[in-house]
């Protein structure tokens, strides 16, 4: 498993290059101020963060006890992708609604749009992640 150090490196990277497309293709594609729109990412990005560290340490733990190794196949990768984005689309539909004073089923094609980014994102960064910084198979990394 990774430690603590190794998953706050994981989750700034994470957020700090998928805020910086998000903000340029979202307002291009939605013809929104950036401002207002990263405004919107920023605070989305901090929830992201926080949900990202959480979410990976326990889906590695469940992959431990369920398989014993935290090292993701195929098939774990879209499971995992898939969990976290519905898990954030729960507490953003509202906030999307509200910020861009739109209806709720604005807000949810917006939305989606976010996760189907985001989905392709996060596989994408998490697999070149793993590959640039490997765990050994059942290695569990110091903490701090």
């Amino acid at each position: 498993m990774r430690n603590r150090a190794d998953r706050i490196r994981h989750s700034v990277g994470f957020e700090l290059m998928g805020l910086l497309l998000l903000t340029g293709l979202g307002s291009w594609l939605l013809d929104l101020d950036m401002q207002h729109f990263g405004a919107l990412a920023v605070l989305f990005s901090l929830l992201a963060m926080v949900w990202n560290y959480y979410y990976n340490r326990l889906f590695d733990q469940w992959l431990r006890r369920r398989r014993g190794t935290s090292i993701k196949r195929q098939r774990d990768r879209i499971v995992h992708a898939l969990l976290f984005e519905g898990g954030l689309l729960l507490v953003t539909l509202p906030v999307i609604a509200w910020w861009l004073q739109v209806s709720l089923w604005q807000a949810l094609a917006m939305d989606v749009g976010m996760v189907i980014f985001y989905l392709v994102f996060a596989y994408l960064y998490n697999l070149t992640y793993d590959r640039l910084f490997p765990v050994a198979d059942g290695a569990v990394l110091p903490q701090g």
